[in-house]
């Protein structure tokens, strides 16, 4: 009995002093001591960085990895690229310009690089996902105008499909203005990677000066216009519209107090117009309502107008569709500017035809009722 007590005792007084001395267990602990230092700068190295969806192609994946600050892309990489046999060196070529293209543009509206196609259109897919996974840039305690960047809305349009390829637009709307226009996709290949280049340029500002869908198509890309104005008019229904709330003032998006999508401070401009302690027929934005008529099919092409209603009046009418192509596209932009004049003017539907525009008349007043229609106008 005297030896097992012997023994015991022994044994728990080795137990007792083991994680004193367990080299393992002190190595531990020192690791855990210094782990938030090591975390903190692997968190300030990883900082603004985002990494795409793989994109597959016929000759491999295409991975792209991002580094953001500000909102801006400030590095690009291709974690995956083709390889292989001739894709070694048509990766090499490619993706150093791909790179480049990408913080230059500041998006995935880029060109294809010549002789890479299917390397360039698998980049752009995976830029695109990182950019649409990248954190968007949130606004502080601070009031309205100051931070104008945070209550930016990005809105992606839906695809639209034409003889030549997919278009789809990309749009920056703020204070219910677009600030911002780009293609994700647009025809590429061929002759198409030409007619892109001219005319996707001009649609995006066409765009941001029409504030619409109601833009002009661009001579020679009827096909690449149509697609934008289908895919841009997506994006534009799909962009929320700004509340108003009780805000006070000339209607300006995001003054006074009392609006629950802005900050606590005005915008600068609330003072003016008719400014009071408001709402009503004061905040334009808050009480307007955008309604699309129906299509109206004429000899020489659908008509689709749209309207903004306000007050009981038509404070805007716009031509979502109109006919184009050969003498259309001139008869259309001499016709419809003095239509939409004439439907603000009139707030209905009893508007004069323009001359030499009959059929075109007739098609948006009947479009221009059914929008009427639908506002118990």
């Amino acid at each position: 009995m005297l030896a097992t007590a012997a023994t015991v005792s022994g044994i728990v007084l080795v137990l007792s002093l083991k994680p004193a001395s367990d080299p393992s267990s002190s190595a531990s602990a020192q690791d855990g001591g210094a782990s938030p230092q090591g975390g903190a700068q692997q968190s300030a190295v990883q900082d603004g960085a985002v990494t795409g969806d793989a994109a597959t192609t016929e000759y491999g994946p295409v991975q792209v990895r991002l580094t953001m600050a500000g909102g801006k892309i400030t590095k690009a990489e291709a974690l995956q690229q083709p390889k292989g046999g001739r894709s070694d060196q048509i990766s090499a070529d490619a993706i150093p310009k791909l790179n480049q293209a990408a913080v230059a543009a500041g998006s995935a509206d880029i060109d294809a690089v010549s002789g890479a196609t299917y390397t360039s259109a698998g980049y752009k897919k995976s830029l695109q996902s990182a950019i649409d996974k990248a954190p968007k840039s949130g606004g502080g305690g601070g009031g309205g105008s100051s931070s104008g960047s945070a209550q930016a809305q990005t809105v992606t349009g839906d695809v639209a499909t034409t003889e030549y390829g997919p278009v789809q637009v990309r749009v920056t709307m703020a204070g219910g203005k677009i600030t911002k226009a780009e293609a994700v996709q647009k025809p590429t290949g061929g002759r198409s990677d030409q007619i892109s280049a001219n005319s996707v340029p001009k649609l995006n500002q066409a765009a941001v000066a029409a504030g619409s869908a109601d833009i002009d198509a661009v001579s020679g890309a009827t096909y690449t216009s149509a697609g934008y104005k289908k895919s841009l008019q997506s994006a534009i229904d799909k962009a929320p519209k700004s509340g108003g709330g009780s805000a006070a003032g000339s209607g300006q998006a995001g003054a006074g107090s009392g609006s629950s999508d802005s900050g606590s401070a005005g915008s600068g401009n609330g003072n003016g117009g008719n400014g009071g302690g408001g709402g009503g027929s004061t905040d334009v934005a808050a009480d307007a309502r955008i309604v699309t008529g129906s299509v109206a099919e004429t000899e020489y092409g659908p008509v689709q107008v749209r309207i903004t209603y306000n007050g009981g009046k038509i404070t805007k009418a716009e031509a979502v569709q109109k006919p184009k192509g050969g003498r259309s596209d001139q008869v259309s932009a001499n016709s419809i500017p003095k239509l939409n004049q004439a439907a603000v003017a009139a707030s209905s539907a009893d508007i004069d035809a323009v001359s030499g525009a009959s059929y075109t008349s007739a098609g948006y007043k009947k479009s221009l009722q059914n929008a009427l229609d639908q506002v118990g106008g």
